[in-house]
């Protein structure tokens, strides 16, 4: 199964079908309801199992909240290759998704980044503002950088928090003498703190044409909120990145696949896109029925890449379906604070 759903990950958009797409997630239900217990019986409350689930929107999403309370694993015994915790948290409980085939994961990772922020070429220098993997191993975004580096970034990228502290200086210095495209990634509240340092000390420095800038983690933080359009009109003005070249992730510690809203260089409206291995749904908060064209519900996604955990998750976020994907329109009344910007935020602020 594992071979199939990487082959699955690496066919493009207009190639992977959504019959290929439903005998998969069905393969994959089977395979979470018999080895996964928590889920297992979280099925049963909803009188779905594989004898009576013949669609991949049938098969139950598990509420993100799960990964809090019980180990969410087809695997309970072994030891997983990645423990990936939740971020920005308040409760005292943190989510824990536990990654035992690295293999599909980086599928996952490498497929999509590509076609969104590489589109034009295939490796650029990044400057990554967020830990190292070894410096935060329990942080699915310091390991999703460690996987794009590798493949896309060339010799010279390195990473630009350490020790908690964003390194302002050091990167700066560092672009001044740029000759070539870059390309900036971190949490959108790194960029905020960046931001903020190159207009205290009166800073501008004008990027090569064709840098880019990759944001994540929402744009609410610990004690300020600011938008999307602030970050990137302030990357226009003190970098000289075109808020074109400016694209947002969205992902979860709980998901293997990750969600952008632009490709770089294109103009146009800003819709997250789902990899081929994803499917997306705005579900009733009373019901979890779909809900009508246009209306506002929670996102439930279903992942192909989520083997050891479970296919389908509803989450905490607010979405509406648009043309060519969704957008999100924050957190569910209730819902917990979370997310890497906030404690990029908090941790950088201290």
């Amino acid at each position: 199964m594992q071979h199939d759903i990487v082959h699955y990950i690496a066919a493009s958009a207009k190639t992977a079908s959504d019959a290929e797409f439903n005998t998969l997630a069905l393969r994959l239900f089977e395979y979470q309801y018999t080895h996964n217990a928590p889920y297992r019986q979280f099925c049963r409350s909803k009188k779905r199992d594989p004898g009576n689930v013949n669609h991949w929107a049938e098969i139950p999403p598990l509420p993100v909240l799960a990964f809090k309370w019980a180990k969410i694993t087809c695997r309970p015994k072994e030891t997983p290759a990645r423990i990936f915790y939740s971020s920005g948290t308040t409760r005292k409980e943190k989510s824990q998704h536990r990654l035992f085939d690295l293999l599909t994961a980086r599928a996952a990772i490498l497929a999509h980044f590509k076609r969104h922020l590489l589109p034009d070429c295939d490796q650029m220098r990044m400057m990554m503002l967020t830990p190292s993997p070894e410096e935060d191993p329990h942080a699915s975004l310091s390991y999703m950088m460690s996987v794009i580096q590798e493949l896309f970034g060339s010799a010279e990228s390195d990473y630009y928090i350490k020790n908690n502290i964003l390194q302002s200086e050091a990167l700066l210095k560092t672009l001044v003498g740029i000759n070539e495209p870059v390309m900036l990634l971190g949490t959108s509240f790194s960029f905020v703190h960046l931001i903020d340092y190159c207009k205290a000390r009166g800073l501008r420095l004008h990027l090569p044409s064709g840098s880019r800038l990759m944001d994540t983690g929402g744009f609410k933080g610990k004690s300020r909120e600011v938008s999307q359009a602030w970050i990137y009109e302030n990357a226009q003005k003190l970098w000289g990145i075109l808020p074109e070249y400016c694209v947002n992730e969205y992902g979860m510690s709980e998901l293997s696949s990750q969600f952008y809203d632009a490709v770089a260089g294109k103009t146009g409206r800003r819709v997250y896109v789902a990899p081929p291995q994803v499917k997306t749904r705005i579900l009733s908060p009373e019901t979890l029925q779909p809900v009508n064209a246009g209306e506002v519900g929670l996102l439930a996604h279903s992942d192909l890449a989520n083997i050891d955990s479970v296919f389908s998750i509803l989450t905490e976020d607010l979405g509406r379906a648009v043309e060519g994907g969704f957008v999100v329109l924050g957190r569910a009344a209730g819902a917990a604070k979370k997310g890497c910007s906030i404690t990029m935020d908090a941790l950088i602020e201290s």
